[in-house]
Parts: structure tokens; C-alpha cells; sequence
């Protein structure tokens, strides 16, 4: 291979983009003995370190099933100390996680290293790394990269940041992506989306944004539409005239990027053998060494998403197990997304659906249409903690109602099964007191039914609606858990969790009953979030429950007369879901070219 032929396609960093994250994502190495910086790092006489990392890795399974390329180029600089010898190890692993040597090198003084390394046995599973050890002296090591030869198909990048009410965490995306020359020549314009009243332009960075991007930063803002809204208006910005000259990588806010990750996705998706999209995954926040998912998948039949597929894993600890096996994936969300420009201008614009399932039915589409996802292990960006927000919230009504419009659209909403998951989950939130969320799914199901014209403002007001619906329901907002501590007075007793007996439609049936005559014991008790499961809350008339994100406590007490008021709106939906719901989807069907047209989402982006 030929440098002149070659691009780089991944670097070796040693050290994270934020003291907040954990080193061992990098180099697995004693720190008293290694130092690390971003692209280099220094060894004492006696120190190992190895590469077998989540960010350390080449995802050589990937390249070989997806990409056309059978070699990559691993290059580096090396510095050892006189009379030393530096000892660098290649490795590469299968899907089964088997360690295999590749090429095993001594090196002294100084220069730079060229190594070409075969892909090839890593259809099912597998990746290349290296370790190294400093032997009778220090060492060096820097400059570290993995080169591919040049595909045809090389495009910059458009980053397009959908933000609101966060000026603090867009500026630091924006500012990370503009931090390291690679990666910021990858990159042809950043779309940073504002549909706030907090804006990102009256904050004191911005200034510094300006200067670190130029002219390359497009800064928008319009109408609170929702993270669709916000994705949307970038990709409508790009495909102007049906034309797309730059891949398009969708990004969240509210992330702590890795400048890296973008390098790999953009290089990985201009040598697929296809266009695809390609995606990061997402590691967690809090736990900055875990990964959510390895790959997501879709299930309409059951109405989810965020489904594992065959092989797929969350909550992964990547500083004790790597991904070895290749894991397909449905969709990838638009925590960090790249579409290609092929795929932008030939699926267009996602329907004005405001939150949630917006990616999942990009997603859908695109692989109807032929474009596959792949969601690329060694490359993650750190989200917010999904586990840290309470289930009962108001962005529920858009994830139930938008789960049937993308059936409606891509599955088949059957009668008989929609009435029978609407019954199950709503029935369960009935049962556990959790009154104001089963209105709110109500409230969805009812939105569904009344048809395309329910997206006429994209979602804005639906907000106030959601907000004054809710405020009626006093289990719906987290209080301190010491105010109501102070307020019960009386003995609380927390108590363990039922164990499951029989098929938990039974206990469900069992559970609602008991909840309707009144047969449940009489409170106040207290749970814990793990402890509060539907069927063991159900028992009771008063419970207190850890809220998911641990900041407090909600109060559920049971109420006849809202229980039979809720009960019987939820015969009357679910009646006129089994009566019209096909019928209804196929108006979705047909509304959706105009929901989804530049036409359309002009008008919503202008305010009308």
C-alpha cells in the first residue's frame, strides 16, 4: 500500500476528551508508571500497556463484512532510551473472544513504524489491537494511526445539533467537534439548531464558537418542533435542490463528545462497499465505562423499540468485556447518527412527530429502501443515563402515540393485538396508581385515532396540553422525600417485593381487581425504584416511591373515583382502536408524503 493511496481511518488516543471519563476506555495501563495525553504517551522501564480497549480497538469485524479493504496500515512514532528496547505486540481476537498474535516487533532509538496488518478471519466477530512493554528503559509513543486505502466515496461531514434551553451543553459539543485539526477538517458546516428561549447566542462561549468554526457554523433558530424539528432542519438545509454534497451526522446537545468517534464514522461510512448509516453507541454518562446497547432493533408487533437483535448486549462494562461478535443493527438514534448523502436526499425529511420514534422510522425506512445501520463498537459519545429518568413523564404521550403511527406506516396495527398491548400496559399503570400516566397514554391512543391532523403544529402545543392534563395528577411530580417523611407522620414500612407467581397477565387481571373493590393493604409504605414493580405496588393503597432519577419521591395513593373514570376511558379508546384502527392507518399511510414533504415542514420551521 501506497501512503499517497491511503486515508486515515481511526487514531489511537490514549487519553479521554474530559478528566470525567474513565482511562481504562483508552489504555489499560498502571498510571504511576504511564503517562498519557491525547495522542501520546510515555512509559517507564518496566511498564506495560495494552490497547484492548473500547476506544483502543480497530473494529476489524466491521471493516471486513461491510468495507471492501484486507489490510489496514498501523503506523506510529516511537522515542526509546538508549539500551532499552520497546517490545510491540499486535493482537487480534474472533467472535468467540480468543486472543491471537499477529506480529510480535523489538524496537530501539528512534522513528516511526509502519506495519501492514491483514483483514481477514473477523467475519463473525473480532478486532486488532496492540500492547506494549518498555524493557531496561522508558519509551514513547505517539502519532498513533490506522490508515485504509482511499475509497472512491469520500465526502466531508455536516454535523447538525438540534438544542433547547441547553446553551452550556451545546457550546461544549460544538467546541469539541472544533477541537482537533483532523477532525475538524472532516468537517464541512455545523448546523447548530436553536429552538430554545435560553439561547446558545447569548452565551459566553458563543463568541468562541464563532472564532473556532467560522464560517463553517450555520446558526438557526426557530420554533420549539421537537428533537425532529431540530434534526430535521439541518437535513432540510443540506438537500435543498435534491442535492447533498456532504454526509450529515446528527447529534444531541446534552452528549460529552468523542472528536474521534466522528473521524470513524465519517471513514467507515465512506468505504462501505454500500451506503449505510452508521452510528455511535451510546456509553453512559454516569458511568462513563459502560455501554446502553450494542445495537437496537424495532419491534412493531409488540409496539417497542430499543429492543436488543440477535447477539446484541446492554450494559456492557467495557473496561471488563469488549464486543467481540458483530451485531446487526435496525436503526441507530440521533444521539450520533451519519447518513449518508445518498440516503439524505433519497429518504428525505422524517415525519414532524416532535419526539421520539423519529429516528426509529428513519431508520425502518432506510433499510426498506436499502440502506442498512450499522451501529460502530469503538466508537460512543456519553448521553444522559436513561436509567436515571422516571418512566412517568410527560414524553411518554409522544414514544405510545408514535409507536402506532410507525406501525400504522411500516407494520400493521392488527385490532386484536393493539387493544391487547394497550390493556396490558395501561391496565399495569391503573393497577400501581400511577393515575396521571395512564392518562397520558390514554391521551396518545386518542391522538392516534383522531387521525394526520394531530401533526398540523408538529407537536408545540401539545406541550401545554400534556403540562395542564398532568398538573391534575399529584403522583406525577417528585417531591422532596424528607418533606414527605415529615407529612406522613405515621410509621412507614418498607417491604420487599412480591415474587412473581403465574403469567403476569393473571396478576395483572388479579391486581386490577383487587385495586377496584378495594381489597389492598392499607398504607403508608415505602419502596425503593428497583423494588417498585407494578405487580407489587398493586398490593397497596398508599406507597412512596423512589423517583427514577433519585432526586426524590412520589406519592401514589389510591383513588376509586379516578380509577373508575380512567378505566372507562380505557375501555372507550380501546373499543375504538379495535373498531378503526386499521382504517386509521391507512390514513397515515397516505398522509404521510405530505407530513414528511419540504413543503410541509417549511411551513412549521416559518412559525405557521
Amino acid at each position: 500500500m501506497h501512503n499517497d493511496d491511503l486515508m486515515v481511518v481511526q487514531r489511537t488516543v490514549f487519553a479521554g476528551p474530559n478528566s470525567r471519563v474513565n482511562p481504562g476506555m483508552y489504555v489499560d495501563a498502571d498510571i504511576a508508571a504511564v503517562r498519557t495525553v491525547r495522542t501520546e504517551v510515555r512509559m517507564d522501564a518496566g511498564a506495560t500497556l495494552s490497547t484492548n480497549t473500547y476506544f483502543g480497538r480497530f473494529a476489524a469485524s466491521y471493516w471486513q463484512r461491510y468495507s471492501a479493504i484486507t489490510e489496514v496500515r498501523l503506523e506510529f512514532d516511537h522515542e526509546v532510551a538508549d539500551d532499552a528496547i520497546l517490545r510491540f505486540e499486535v493482537h487480534a481476537s474472533d467472535a468467540s473472544g480468543r486472543d491471537r498474535p499477529v506480529e510480535i516487533i523489538e524496537i530501539t532509538g528512534t522513528g516511526r513504524v509502519c506495519l501492514d496488518l491483514a483483514v481477514r478471519r473477523f467475519v463473525d466477530g473480532g478486532a486488532i489491537w496492540f500492547d506494549a512493554t518498555a524493557i531496561g528503559g522508558g519509551a514513547r509513543l505517539a502519532n498513533v494511526t490506522w490508515s485504509a486505502p482511499r475509497p472512491e466515496r469520500v465526502r466531508p461531514v455536516s454535523v447538525v445539533i438540534c438544542t433547547h434551553n441547553r446553551p452550556s451543553e451545546a457550546t461544549a459539543t460544538a467546541l469539541a467537534l472544533a477541537s482537533e485539526d483532523l477532525v475538524h477538517n472532516k468537517i464541512a458546516a455545523v448546523y447548530l439548531v436553536d429552538q430554545g428561549t435560553d439561547r446558545v447566542d447569548s452565551h459566553a462561549d458563543f463568541e468562541r464558537i464563532k472564532a473556532a468554526l467560522g464560517d463553517k457554523l450555520h446558526y438557526l433558530t426557530q420554533p420549539n418542533l421537537g428533537g425532529a424539528g431540530g434534526f430535521n432542519r439541518g437535513l432540510f438545509e443540506l438537500t435543498r435542490g435534491d442535492v447533498c454534497d456532504t454526509d450529515v451526522l446528527l447529534m444531541d446537545d446534552d452528549i460529552l463528545v468523542e472528536p474521534e468517534s466522528l473521524l470513524r464514522l465519517s471513514t467507515f461510512a465512506a468505504s462501505t462497499v454500500e451506503p449505510m448509516l452508521v452510528g455511535s453507541q451510546m456509553l453512559l454518562l454516569s458511568e462513563t465505562y459502560r455501554v446502553h446497547m450494542t445495537s437496537e432493533w424495532d419491534r412493531l408487533g409488540r409496539y417497542r423499540a430499543g429492543m436488543k437483535g440477535a447477539y446484541s448486549r446492554n450494559g456492557i462494562n467495557a473496561l471488563e468485556k469488549q464486543q467481540e461478535i458483530r451485531v446487526d443493527a435496525g436503526y441507530n438514534a440521533w444521539w450520533s447518527c451519519l447518513i449518508p448523502a445518498e440516503a439524505a436526499v433519497s429518504l428525505g425529511l422524517s415525519l414532524p412527530m416532535f419526539f421520539q420514534w423519529d429516528d426509529v422510522e428513519y431508520g425502518i425506512r432506510a433499510r426498506r429502501q436499502g440502506f442498512g445501520t450499522v451501529t460502530l463498537p469503538n466508537s460512543g459519545v456519553w448521553h444522559a443515563d436513561f436509567h436515571l429518568k422516571d418512566y412517568d413523564d410527560w414524553s411518554r404521550y409522544f414514544a405510545w402515540r408514535n409507536t402506532f403511527i410507525v406501525t400504522a406506516l411500516h407494520g400493521t396495527v392488527e385490532p386484536r393485538g393493539a387493544v391487547t398491548v394497550s390493556l396490558r400496559e395501561i391496565g399495569r399503570q391503573l393497577s400501581c396508581m400511577e393515575y396521571g400516566l395512564a392518562a397520558t397514554f390514554i391521551l396518545a391512543l386518542r391522538d392516534f385515532l383522531a387521525g394526520p391532523s394531530v401533526l398540523a403544529d408538529g407537536g408545540q402545543g401539545k406541550l401545554a396540553e400534556l403540562a395542564e392534563l398532568r398538573s391534575h395528577y399529584p403522583e406525577t411530580k417528585v417531591r422532596p422525600a424528607a418533606e414527605v417523611g415529615r407529612e406522613i407522620r405515621s410509621p412507614i414500612v418498607a417491604r420487599p417485593p412480591e415474587p412473581r407467581k403465574g403469567k403476569l397477565d393473571r396478576v395483572l387481571v388479579k391486581r386490577a381487581v383487587k385495586q377496584g373493590v378495594g381489597r389492598v393493604i392499607p398504607g403508608p409504605v415505602t419502596m425503593a425504584k428497583l423494588d417498585a414493580t407494578w405487580w407489587h405496588v398493586a398490593l397497596f393503597s398508599w406507597v412512596v416511591v423512589t423517583d427514577g432519577s433519585q432526586t426524590g419521591v412520589r406519592v401514589r395513593r389510591r383513588d376509586a373515583d379516578t380509577l373508575r373514570r380512567l378505566t372507562r376511558e380505557l375501555a372507550e379508546v380501546c373499543w375504538e382502536l379495535y373498531r378503526r384502527g386499521p382504517e386509521v392507518a391507512a390514513q397515515w399511510r397516505d398522509a404521510a408524503p405530505a407530513l414528511s414533504s419540504r413543503e410541509n415542514w417549511q411551513r412549521l420551521f416559518d412559525g405557521d
